[in-house]
């Protein structure tokens, strides 16, 4: 055993004065740098682990290639990469390499001198150390498989190899120390693979303050710098390939919810326009999120964005009730646009508080709460509240706005199409 793992179970977040579990570590990392003989890596236990790997470090870089000798010599250079990236530490692999080995050259002069095949220098070596299989006993109830080596006691030291004949054609048992030569040497413990190619996994760990994506720009780019062969392939894994994957995927989740939304609103409402008008409350709901994680020192992780895609719900809902009531009144009593609006804005003020009011009561114990796993839901909340007060209080005077843009760009053009049908000559009648 060269390796050991120690729990650590911090106090409540109130009994240590608010401190993150991210500073008690840095703190930690710095005490126990100084001690000589070990390497201790820090990893924040998590409640949602999304890469289904896992090491001696928060994030993962796996490095592959079909051929091991090269993977082998640019593991160095690699950790030497990483090492030389700001913003990350706790750099490890799970690479191995302490595991003793005895290296065995068979020297074929003296075979052939002593008539020794090599297939018996093989079996030799294969049945004094390879725990072969060479019976069966069977027995009223049970077996038992008769296994063929040599003393475990005379199986420890490369001096056991004196202990070992081997048979010539001849007949002669014949020493294999006159036969080999033996060497020491050292081997990994166990070589990993991603999927059918050896690879080597390096860990890392953030320094707080930094984010997984500056994380990786840098990583990229001291790779790039190493000059690393074409056959040397480099790729995030576990919890990093998931954010890669995510962060990617986001944009699109974004636009096909928005495009949505416009589709059954442009359904309902039987118009291209207004739909935009509804949407226009959701731009200051997203910089209302985006503010309120920024103040509360959080990242915008993958909860944050659950409660950035729950805004697009609870905040369009503001627009739908000021452009029905709006588009009831010009239809229904002949007001004209602006004092439609503005008459929807009167009214509809105190659903509208309501229901704010109401969403961001809702969330706001996920914002105080400090009890176990409280930092997984906290962004949840710290989204959902920044985006609704922002939005409560900008929607009022730039949905009134967008409104009013949109009914004078639809006047403008309305009477260019009836001037066009009207224009349009009559097609003659067949007799």
């Amino acid at each position: 055993m060269n390796q050991g793992r120690l729990f650590i179970g911090l106090k409540p977040l109130a009994d240590r004065g608010g401190t993150a579990t991210t500073d008690v570590i840095d703190r930690l990392r710095r005490a126990l740098r100084p001690v000589v003989g070990i390497n201790v890596t820090m990893v924040m236990q998590r409640d949602v682990r999304v890469g289904a790997r896992s090491s001696r470090a928060q994030y993962q870089f796996t490095l592959w290639d079909t051929d091991l000798k090269e993977l082998v010599q640019w593991l160095p250079k690699a950790v030497q990469a990483f090492n030389t990236v700001d913003g990350i530490t706790d750099v490890s692999t799970d690479r191995e390499q302490g595991a003793l080995e005895l290296d065995v050259a068979i020297n074929r002069a003296a075979t052939a001198q002593l008539n020794v095949p090599v297939a018996n220098i093989i079996n030799a070596l294969s049945d004094a150390f390879s725990q072969r299989q060479i019976s069966t006993l069977y027995t009223s109830r049970n077996q038992y498989s008769v296994i063929l080596e040599v003393d475990p006691s005379k199986q420890r030291a490369p001096s056991d190899l004196n202990n070992i004949h081997v048979a010539s054609t001849t007949g002669q048992q014949v020493p294999l120390v006159s036969l080999v030569t033996a060497g020491n040497g050292f081997t990994p413990l166990v070589v990993n693979h991603q999927g059918p190619f050896p690879a080597v996994t390096l860990s890392y760990n953030l320094k707080p303050g930094v984010s997984l994506q500056a994380a990786g720009v840098g990583i990229a780019a001291a790779l790039a710098a190493a000059h690393a062969p074409d056959t040397l392939h480099a790729e995030p894994a576990g919890d990093a390939r998931a954010f890669m994957s995510d962060s990617g995927n986001q944009p699109l989740l974004i636009v096909a919810a928005l495009l949505a939304v416009y589709i059954v609103l442009g359904v309902l409402y039987e118009s291209l326009a207004h739909p935009l008008t509804i949407l226009s409350t959701l731009p200051s709901a997203g910089l209302g999120a985006l503010l309120a994680v920024l103040l509360a020192g959080m990242e915008l992780n993958i909860i944050g964005f659950i409660g950035v895609i729950l805004l697009i719900g609870i905040v369009k809902m503001n627009g739908i009730m000021l452009v029905d009531f709006a588009l009831e009144r010009e239809r229904e009593h002949g007001l004209s646009a602006p004092e439609a609006i503005r008459e929807a804005c009167l009214e509809r003020f105190r659903p509208i508080l309501m229901t704010t009011l109401a969403a961001m009561l809702g969330a706001l114990p996920l914002v105080l709460a400090l009890g176990p796993g409280s930092e997984l839901r906290r962004p949840l909340g710290v989204t959902i509240v920044g985006g609704l007060f922002v939005s409560q209080v900008l929607t009022l005077y730039t949905t009134p706005v967008i409104y009013l843009l949109l009914d004078r760009l639809h006047q403008r053009l309305r009477p260019r199409a009836l001037t066009a049908s009207l224009t349009t000559p009559a097609a003659p009648q067949s007799r």
